[in-house]
């Protein structure tokens, strides 16, 4: 089995974990950013902002993710659409993202909390859920940062440069 029949697997099962742990990020947020405007009972209005980014966040995944499965499935090999410098762009964006959304809520929480000591935040173990499904998404992206750029590096090194797909 060839590498680039490996990428043709991969690269499904990839954006579509990254697509289900975004969709389980959007769930948790959209449903603490109904609650707080319902009730007005988040701690601060930086936790209730936080969390709006990472609904943001979310759906910014699970719509370009989407995409790119799409586009990826469809166009032709050595398409710019799913070239190698698209994926980077997109998932550089996408890591600086979620730096910022997962940063944002564990300095929010202080790194964690302990639902049976605290009592300042209403949604506690939402609000643990949605830290740790931030950095779960944080290293798929990481990860997936890391193979392309592999792949564009093989790609470059026979001749094909960056622009070309993720398959040759």
């Amino acid at each position: 089995m060839t590498m680039d029949d490996h990428v043709r697997r991969g690269h499904p099962i990839m954006m579509g974990l990254l697509i289900t742990f975004a969709i389980v990020e959007l769930s948790l947020a959209a449903w603490l950013t109904a609650q707080f405007n319902r009730h007005h009972n988040q701690s601060s209005n930086t936790e209730r902002d936080r969390v709006r980014f990472t609904l943001f966040a979310s759906v910014w995944t699970v719509i370009f993710a989407s995409l790119f499965v799409v586009l990826f499935t469809l166009s032709p090999t050595g398409s710019v659409l799913s070239s190698v410098i698209a994926h980077l762009v997109f998932l550089s964006l996408t890591w600086l993202i979620w730096t910022a959304a997962a940063a944002a809520i564990t300095e929010n929480l202080s790194g964690g909390l302990n639902c049976s000591t605290q009592i300042r935040f209403v949604y506690c173990g939402q609000l643990n859920a949605l830290e740790a499904f931030a950095w779960i998404i944080w290293i798929l992206v990481t990860l997936s940062i890391i193979f392309v750029t592999v792949r564009g590096v093989m790609g470059s090194r026979r001749g094909n440069g960056v622009r070309s797909g993720l398959v040759a």
